[in-house]
């Protein structure tokens, strides 16, 4: 066989071979993407703003994420997605492919942290929890109109600014509160969704018990139709505590006669604004009080109310209460000394 000839040959040879190479070099990279990747337990790596393929690769590395870097900057650049990651913070679960990476990181399934703000705190209150949060940036405003966040657990991603997050508390508390207007019940004594609000604060700031909400309404509904005053605790504790809506002590006689605008013991109808955040369920027990008479409600000493119709069976109960919280008193007194009853 002349030389040229079986040079051609051997350069065919060879170039085959390494196609070959190169075919099965491919199906071991693909197999390796696909692969489960090194980490025993959930890893978490939180990718720039602005990084590139490269640098992601080696955050993921160093989290324990993968444990080839060049592998995965191949198989990014193979995908043609190199610049749809995202940037954010990412929780990848244990054994997650390189794959299974590429997928979260091109979909932005960043972590979703949350913050819950319960109901019945004011706005003060809720925009301390705010300036806590961790992970958010940026400062909180001194104060926002009180009753105007939904108290409720809301999301947030890491480095996303306060202010963002409040705008969203805003306009979910905006949705609820129109959401409960557009459906009340008819002929309720209230001229406004803003008034429907002041109540809906007022009622959850008396109770605790989620299934009390609609008929400590109707109490508060029904002295509005008559035009007796509301006389709530809690709208007194508000004024004297420039909103901060707790008191280190209980209040007094005195504290009930007292001159603010929020005292529903001197003022007639509702207070010039919110007590607290209402939740979703006291905006709810406003817009649809329960069928009931009552015009009076008093502790009953196990966490919950009684309530009646009439002042003489009002004072039979509140004299109930008092024995209670007297008994209630004289235990403690005993247990402090170590006699017995």
């Amino acid at each position: 066989m002349p030389l040229l000839r079986r040079l051609g040959v051997a350069a065919v040879a060879l170039i085959a071979l390494a196609a070959l190479a190169g075919t099965a070099a491919y199906v071991k990279g693909r197999e390796a993407f696909f692969a489960p990747g090194p980490s025993a337990s959930s890893t978490t790596a939180v990718v720039p703003k602005g990084a590139g393929v490269e640098r992601i690769a080696r955050l993921l590395a160093e989290a324990g994420t993968i444990d080839d870097p060049r592998l995965f900057r191949i198989g990014v650049r193979l995908s043609g997605q190199q610049t749809a990651l995202r940037a954010g913070e990412y929780a990848f679960p244990p054994g997650v492919s390189m794959q299974g990476i590429l997928d979260m990181l091109a979909a932005g399934a960043v972590v979703q942290r949350r913050l819950t703000i319960p109901e019945g705190l004011t706005v003060k209150q809720a925009l301390a929890l705010v300036a806590a949060a961790p992970g958010l940036e940026g400062a909180v405003p001194e104060t926002l109109p009180e009753g105007s966040l939904l108290p409720e657990t809301h999301a947030y991603t890491l480095g996303e600014s306060r202010a963002a997050l409040l705008k969203r508390m805003s306009a979910a508390m905006d949705r609820a509160l129109a959401s409960a207007w557009e459906g009340r019940a008819p002929d309720l004594p209230l001229a406004s969704p803003e008034e429907a609000l002041i109540l809906a604060s007022i009622v959850e700031r008396e109770t605790a018990v989620p299934a009390e909400r609609p008929q400590v309404a109707a109490v508060f509904l029904n002295r509005l139709k008559i035009g007796m005053r509301l006389q709530s605790d809690p709208t007194v504790i508000y004024g004297l505590s420039g909103g901060n809506g707790t008191l280190e002590r209980g209040l007094t006689r005195g504290d009930l006669d007292s001159e603010t605008r929020y005292n529903t013991y001197v003022i007639d109808r509702l207070p010039p604004s919110p007590i607290c955040l209402p939740g979703a369920a006291a905006l709810a027990a406003v817009a649809h009080p329960a069928d009931a008479a009552d015009l009076y409600f008093v502790a009953d000493g196990s966490g919950g109310h009684v309530f009646s119709k009439t002042l003489a069976e009002h004072t039979r109960n509140v004299a109930k209460w008092r024995a209670i919280q007297k008994a209630a008193k004289k235990a403690g007194k005993n247990q402090a000394g170590g006699s017995a009853p």
